[in-house]
């Protein structure tokens, strides 16, 4: 049987612009999975495990800008789309997701692959919706069709955001012999006209006279896709008016005259008085350096957050203004009407920026080879300009210690979970032939091995795996790193190599015990092929700590008091 408000869904979706869906396996679902899998204009793709399948849509959606359709049977192959899901709520990813559902009378009856469906993400999505399991008369058709254009359009309004439409099915879920699918040619669409929030003319009088009295300024903005023309703009303002910018990894907005390297001194800081501004901007999202939001928080100085949608978002603590406003379009007028800053306030930033860039070269001459010289030779070698995904834990961390990148950085900050750091770099290769550089721990990677379980081809992908066998970042938190449980309870140890994994999935496989191997490894690693790569570079876990603690000291004697 052939449901046609499933093919009109589906032909909506096309009508939209959506090109994309992530399918797992299920037989609630086959009306929705035909319906997406026969579409000419729609990229089907089929992946087993739900949890691994929603990181993946994630990691396209991130990249493409447009909802990504999930599609899962009934029963709690929808909870596995969860951890993902709150991921996209809080980096505002547009996904579609589509579970198929028992109908209401069968919930609660003992009946096979049925739990309680319905706002089952709760806040975690914009909104959830339910789909009529009837279309007997005209006007359930026309809900049908509302909903799913209404869906679409909330997925994409900013914030962009997960929106899950709850579909019950009855049976017979399959078409018979003979019928054929028939999408409409020209569906019923209502498209979201937007535009760009300005400030008033008023506001920004009141905005002016308030920089009068400003003299040090620091804007930070948090994660975001690359924006050069943002970025040009931003180094204006830091050149011409003094201005510090203060860069985290993943804003993807460290330009020449960006601050990137403060998680060297953040926290050190003696004569901290004259690093403190007057006024904080911020935007975009989350930042990663906790001594920044520490240091921040213990001033008094004021905070305006621009948020276009005007929510709040009080990450200081001394949120006094939010710029209801796009950032270009702010920082233009502000690169217009702002007085120049006190030129000591930027050049203290600048001159410990510059001092730690000319250390750490040294620095790293004179440390053993372990996971933090490692990648400082790693990332030497990673193309400009191509995609470097991030796990959490130390992989992001260590990457922000060490510098200011070319490439886009990607990490799941959102929620900040190590839960699907590989799907999503391999949605990322989905939506580009471009190198995908993966970089991970050993328990991050492990828990997301589903990832290479699927029928497609990645080749441009290549993984850094930072094997020490065990959760290394507890070793550098006072509270685990103190108890006597650390190895059992809190690192987790475990004997585990990539090497099986990489032959069961098609990897090309090198391991690397010291700077000889990495090298050697890393000679061939970017060059065209036919299979994924991977380097495991394996390392000890308290060695680690140690080496990261001398990197730190020896920063600490170059800067002196400062």
């Amino acid at each position: 049987m052939i449901i046609q408000p499933i093919l009109d869904l589906v032909a909506i979706c096309a009508k939209k612009g959506i090109q994309n869906a992530i399918l797992s396996p299920g037989s609630r679902c086959a009306p929705l999975t035909l319906a997406f899998a026969r579409h000419p204009e729609i990229h089907a793709r089929t992946i087993p495990d739900e949890r691994a399948a929603a990181f993946i849509a994630l990691g396209m959606a991130q990249q493409l800008g447009q909802p990504v359709v999930l599609v899962c049977t009934s029963g709690s192959a929808a909870l596995n789309y969860f951890p993902a899901i709150s991921e996209a709520f809080f980096q505002q990813i547009p996904l579609l997701i589509l579970t198929a559902d028992r109908p209401t009378e069968w919930i609660d009856q003992w009946d096979g692959q049925t739990i309680f469906q319905e706002e089952v993400y709760g806040k975690h999505v914009k909104k959830s919706f339910r789909f009529p399991d009837s279309f007997k008369q005209k006007d359930q058709v026309w809900h049908a069709g509302r909903i799913v254009n209404e869906a679409i359009n909330l997925s994409k309004q900013f914030p962009a955001g997960p929106v899950h439409i709850n579909i019950p099915l009855r049976e017979p879920f399959y078409p018979t012999e003979g019928e054929k699918f028939e999408y409409p040619e020209i569906p019923r669409e209502f498209t979201l006209v937007t535009s760009q929030t300005q400030l008033s003319e008023e506001s920004l009088r009141h905005i002016k006279n308030r920089l009068q009295e400003v003299k040090r300024l620091m804007i930070v903005p948090g994660q975001q896709k690359p924006n050069p023309q943002l970025q040009t703009l931003l180094d204006q303002l830091a050149k011409n008016k003094q201005v510090v910018i203060v860069s985290d990894s993943i804003s993807n907005l460290q330009g020449e005259q960006s601050i990137s390297l403060h998680d060297h001194w953040l926290g050190n800081e003696k004569r901290h008085a004259e690093l403190v501004p007057d006024l904080v901007i911020t935007f975009g999202k989350s930042v990663i350096s906790k001594s920044l939001k520490q240091f921040l928080r213990k001033q008094s100085c004021s905070h305006w957050h621009i948020q276009p949608d005007g929510q709040s978002k009080d990450t200081f603590q001394h949120l006094t203004r939010i710029l209801a406003c796009s950032p270009m379009g702010f920082f233009t007028w502000l690169s217009q009407n702002l007085p120049t800053q006190e030129g000591n306030f930027a050049q203290n930033w600048m001159s410990l920026e510059k001092r730690v860039q000319a250390a750490l070269p040294e620095i790293f001459e004179s440390v053993e080879f372990g996971e933090y010289l490692a990648l400082h030779r790693v990332l030497k070698k990673i193309p400009p300009f191509s995609k470097i995904h991030l796990a959490n834990s130390m992989a992001v961390r260590y990457v922000n210690f060490l510098g200011k990148r070319n490439q886009e950085i990607i990490c799941n900050r959102g929620t900040s979970g190590i839960d699907g750091s590989n799907s999503t770099a391999v949605g990322c290769t989905f939506t580009t032939k471009e190198p995908v550089t993966l970089i991970t721990g050993d328990m991050a990677f492990f828990y997301d091995r589903n990832a290479f379980w699927h029928n497609y081809n990645i080749p441009n992908l290549r993984v850094i795996l930072l094997n020490n066998h065990a959760g290394g970042i507890f070793r550098i938190i006072d509270g685990p790193s103190k108890q006597p449980e650390l190895e059992e309870f809190f690192e987790t140890s475990q004997k585990l190599n990539a090497s099986h994994l990489a032959a069961e999935f098609g990897f090309e496989y090198s391991l690397a015990k010291n700077q000889d191997e990495l090298e050697a490894a890393l000679l061939n690693f970017y060059t065209p092929s036919l299979r994924p790569k991977i380097i495991e570079i394996e390392s000890s876990s308290p060695k680690n700590v140690e080496i990261l603690k001398q990197v730190k000291e020896k920063v600490k004697s170059v800067l002196g008091e400062f």
